[in-house]
């Protein structure tokens, strides 16, 4: 993972694991129905604190192994979702043999990494024929109120290349399938706020920035009438990418 953000995360494992939305099954689900039938192998790749992991061990009847280059995310997924052996590693360097996995899926990751190191790594360690799946959670700013909490808390570097369609995989795999499902989450102001010092804007911004996006969005739960323990729903798009490993070895 390129970026000094890439790995702040690890300092918020806490709050990232409260705030951030959980991955829908049915999208999951998708990404790796064409994993071959019977025993199963797949590695979460900047697996975070586990929320992906423990939807694809229910989605695709697999063992999964989680990888992370920040240990205190890898120590809070443990806690979460015990007994999934856990190393420290990322997309282009990974602590797998060769041909060992059906696949691998990377949730909130693949903006972070060289996606033509990425791919060649990743097809190292998948069996011809495998799985590369790639996941975001998005919230949907084509909702006025929305876009207008995505200004202030400033896009992220997903949204802006999902938003451009640049999502890139390269040898040995083929061209992506992509698919979109739309959804809702209910969340208090208190949620809210913590959803945003989640990210990794915030994480690496100043005091004084911090509290400025802080401002800012409780102008905007006063316009929305957002009080107390009061939800509002937040409409979420979740993309997820699927390409299959050809027969050639990566060079």
């Amino acid at each position: 993972m390129s970026d000094a953000r890439a790995t702040s995360f690890g300092s918020q494992a806490e709050t990232y694991e409260a705030s951030r939305p959980d991955y829908p099954f049915e999208a999951v689900a998708w990404m790796l129905e064409l994993l071959p039938a019977g025993s199963r192998r797949v590695a979460d790749v900047g697996a975070g604190t586990g929320k992906l992991t423990r939807v694809v061990a229910d989605a695709a009847d697999a063992e999964v192994v989680a990888v992370d280059p920040d240990a205190a995310m890898l120590a809070k997924l443990r806690a979460a979702v015990p007994g999934v052996p856990t190393f420290v590693g990322a997309a282009e360097s990974l602590p797998l043999p060769d041909a060992s996995l059906d696949a691998v899926v990377l949730g909130q990751a693949w903006h972070w990494v060289d996606p033509v190191v990425a791919s060649a790594e990743v097809g190292r360690v998948v069996k011809p024929g495998g799985t590369l799946g790639l996941i975001w959670n998005t919230r949907d700013n084509r909702v006025d109120w929305v876009r207008r909490l995505t200004g202030i808390m400033h896009a992220s570097a997903a949204e802006e290349m999902l938003d451009e369609g640049a999502v890139v995989v390269a040898a040995p795999f083929g061209e992506p399938e992509r698919k979109a499902w739309q959804w809702l989450r209910p969340m208090t102001r208190a949620q809210l706020h913590q959803m945003a010092d989640s990210r990794s804007y915030l994480i690496t911004a100043s005091a004084e920035d911090r509290a400025a996006v802080h401002r800012g969005m409780d102008g905007l739960f006063d316009d929305l009438g957002l009080a107390g323990e009061a939800t509002i729903d937040l409409p979420y798009a979740t993309t997820a990418f699927r390409a299959i490993r050809g027969d050639a070895q990566p060079r």
